[in-house]
């Protein structure tokens, strides 16, 4: 084999690595990015069939339906146009209650339900996610997934 033939090779392997480490580090990353998606979104049919995703918005006044004896809660967040029934199953944040700023990370059951796997509540007063905060602002909330 000619030197030349063996730069050729070891050129190739090496492009050949790099584009497959390159494919597993893309797939991992798609595997794991969570788009956020406000009620209105969601009402309209654009969040993902099956994948896990972050809901966001205001807790509706009055919807906070505890389960007695156990850590069940159903609530629902709405984005002022339309709103999502959540399940949750857990520790609330201290600082969750009606009228608040949410982010919920769950996926949506054939029902229409979201089942949150956390809730995340704003952490002060002044402060509201930028996505929840943009999503309110919106009439209709029609933008796309950030």
């Amino acid at each position: 084999m000619t030197p030349r033939r063996k730069r050729m090779l070891a050129v190739a392997a090496i492009v050949i690595g790099v584009g497959a480490a390159t494919a597993v580090a893309l797939q991992a990353m798609n595997e794991n990015i969570m788009y956020f998606y406000s009620p209105s979104q969601i009402s309209a049919g654009e969040a993902p069939a099956g994948r896990a995703f972050r809901l966001g918005g205001l807790v509706s006044a009055g919807s906070v339906e505890r389960t007695p004896g156990s850590i069940e809660v159903r609530f629902t967040v709405t984005d002022n146009a339309r709103s999502i029934p959540v399940s949750y199953s857990g520790l609330l944040p201290d600082l969750f209650r009606e009228g608040q700023g949410v982010i919920a990370h769950g996926r949506l059951d054939d029902a229409g339900v979201f089942k949150a796997d956390e809730v995340l509540a704003k952490h002060d007063e002044n402060y509201m996610p930028p996505e929840v905060a943009e999503s309110l602002h919106t009439p209709t909330a029609a933008g796309g997934a950030s």
